[in-house]
C-alpha cells in the first residue's frame, strides 16, 4: 500500500497549480542564496579598501637616486683625466725603504683609462706612465709602489700635516687600498685622522699608487660633488660629529706649494651637525684640485680631515 500525499486527495492527479508553486518556491530559494553570496563578496571587497587589507595589486617600489659621496665607503666612478702633466713641488722622499725587485729593462708603457679623479702624486695617467718608464730604467722613487708610504707622503708632504705621520691600519685588495693614517699623541693605539682611498694608476705590476679620495665618517665633505668642475668662489659643505670643533678648508693642487684657497675658521659641534663655507681660490693650473677639510685643537692642530677631488676649468 502506497503512502498518499497529504496535499492531494487519494485517487486524484496532482494539481498543476501546486506543481507550479513548488517550482517557484525553489527558484526563489536559489536566487536568495546567490544574492547572499554576492553580498558577502561585496562586503569583503569593501573591507579590503576601507580597512587596509591586502590586495593582489600593489604599487612597485621606486629606486631612489644614488647619494652624492666623496671617496667614502666607495669613491664614485669618474671619466679618466687626460690632461697634459704639469710640474709639481718636490715632496720629501719617504725615509722607509721599499723592498722591490730590480728594475726591469725599459719597455713600452701605455696609459690606460683611469676610473677615478687622480689627485696625487700624479695629475694624469700619462704622468704615471712616465714615472714607470723612469723606474724601469733606473729604479727612481720606488716608494710609489708602496700604498702606505704614498699615503703618508700625501699627508705630511702634500697636505702639510706633519703630525699625521702614522699608519693605523691598511687594507689592500688588488689594485685598491684603504690606508688609515693618524697620529700618536699619547702612548697606545694610533688615533685615526682619516682613511685614504688609493688606487693603482696605469698598468703592469709596477703601476704606482694614486690618492683618489677619503672614506669619511665623523667629518664629511658632501659638496661639491666628487669630480665636479670647480669655479671660484666655491661652496663647500658637509657634516661633523664632535665638541668645540673648528673646521678649516683648503683647496690645493700638486703644482703649488701652498693652498690656492683657504677658509678659516668654522666653529661648530654636535651630532652630524651640518657645516658650510665659501672658498675663493685663484691660480688653478692643474687639471685636478684637492679640497681638504680639517679640524683639531684638542690634542694637536690637525686631528681629523676629509678630502675630495674636483676638476679645474683649465
Amino acid at each position: 500500500m502506497t503512502q498518499s500525499d497529504p496535499d492531494q486527495d487519494p485517487g486524484l492527479e496532482p494539481d498543476p497549480l501546486r506543481r507550479t508553486t513548488r517550482r517557484t518556491r525553489s527558484v526563489i530559494i536559489i536566487a536568495a542564496a546567490a544574492a547572499v553570496t554576492l553580498l558577502s563578496a561585496l562586503l569583503s571587497g569593501l573591507a579590503v579598501v576601507f580597512l587596509g587589507g591586502e590586495s593582489d595589486s600593489g604599487q612597485s617600489a621606486v629606486p631612489l637616486p644614488l647619494a652624492s659621496t666623496t671617496a667614502a665607503s666607495t669613491t664614485p666612478t669618474r671619466p679618466p683625466t687626460t690632461a697634459t702633466p704639469t710640474p709639481k713641488p718636490t715632496t720629501p722622499e719617504p725615509t722607509t725603504s721599499v723592498p722591490t725587485a730590480s728594475p726591469t729593462p725599459t719597455t713600452s708603457v701605455l696609459p690606460r683609462p683611469f676610473a677615478y679623479q687622480p689627485l696625487w702624486p700624479f695629475v694624469s695617467t700619462a704622468e704615471a706612465a712616465a714615472w714607470q718608464r723612469r723606474y724601469r730604467a733606473g729604479g727612481q722613487q720606488p716608494w710609489h709602489l708602496d700604498a702606505e708610504l704614498t699615503a703618508l707622503s700625501f699627508t705630511t708632504g702634500f697636505l702639510g700635516f706633519s703630525e699625521i705621520n702614522k699608519v693605523a691600519s691598511s687594507s689592500i685588495r688588488g689594485d685598491d687600498a684603504r690606508i688609515a693614517v693618524g697620529y700618536q699623541a699619547v702612548e697606545g693605539a694610533v688615533s685615526v685622522a682619516a682613511v685614504l682611498h688609493l688606487v693603482r694608476i696605469g698598468q703592469g705590476q709596477d703601476a704606482p699608487w694614486e690618492v683618489v679620495g677619503s672614506a669619511d665618517t665623523t667629518l664629511t665633505l658632501d659638496r661639491p660633488q666628487y669630480g665636479a668642475t670647480a669655479v671660484s668662489p666655491l661652496t663647500v659643505s658637509g657634516r661633523i660629529t664632535g665638541v668645540d670643533e673648528t673646521i678649516r678648508v683648503e683647496i690645493r693642487q700638486p703644482s703649488s706649494g701652498r693652498p690656492i684657497g683657504t677658509s678659516c675658521c668654522i666653529a661648530t659641534g654636535g651630532d652630524q651637525q651640518p657645516w658650510s663655507t665659501r672658498v675663493t681660490f685663484q691660480g688653478a693650473t692643474d687639471p685636478a684640485l684637492t679640497i681638504v677639510a680639517s679640524t683639531g685643537g684638542h690634542l694637536q692642530s690637525v686631528e681629523r680631515f676629509a678630502i675630495t677631488g674636483v676638476r679645474s676649468t683649465n
